[in-house]
């Protein structure tokens, strides 16, 4: 594989794990409540930092523009999944189809945009 391919590999990997460290970080808010527990707030802090961190590395690589649209898309869609699947919290129909369409937007960026690297 040719050194620049290797790198937007590397910089899709950072933006994958800046998605997961936005996401662990934004559910273990909630058990912060209202950052009165220890622990949890440990967790946000240090995710929101890797997050962050690995976020600011993508776009070394990727534009700015794409990185933020896919990280926030992508990092929406996961988070109504955990509301959803770990704290029973209700979607309606047009959530549904607000998400889809987000996921849409995140799949025509990167399949279709000339402006991200592949």
């Amino acid at each position: 594989m040719p050194a620049r391919y290797a790198g937007v590999m590397q910089s899709w990997l950072f933006l994958f794990g800046a998605i997961l460290a936005e996401v662990i970080g934004t559910t273990a808010l909630k058990a912060t409540q209202g950052f009165t527990r220890l622990a949890p707030s440990l967790v946000v802090v240090v995710a929101y930092a890797l997050a962050f961190y690995l976020l600011s590395r993508t776009m070394q690589t990727i534009p700015m523009s794409i990185s933020y649209a896919v990280w926030s898309g992508v990092g929406i869609v996961l988070i109504t999944l955990i509301g959803y699947l770990v704290y029973r919290q209700s979607l309606d129909l047009p959530a549904l189809i607000g998400l889809g369409l987000i996921l849409a937007g995140v799949l025509v960026i990167h399949l279709f945009s000339r402006a991200v690297a592949h």
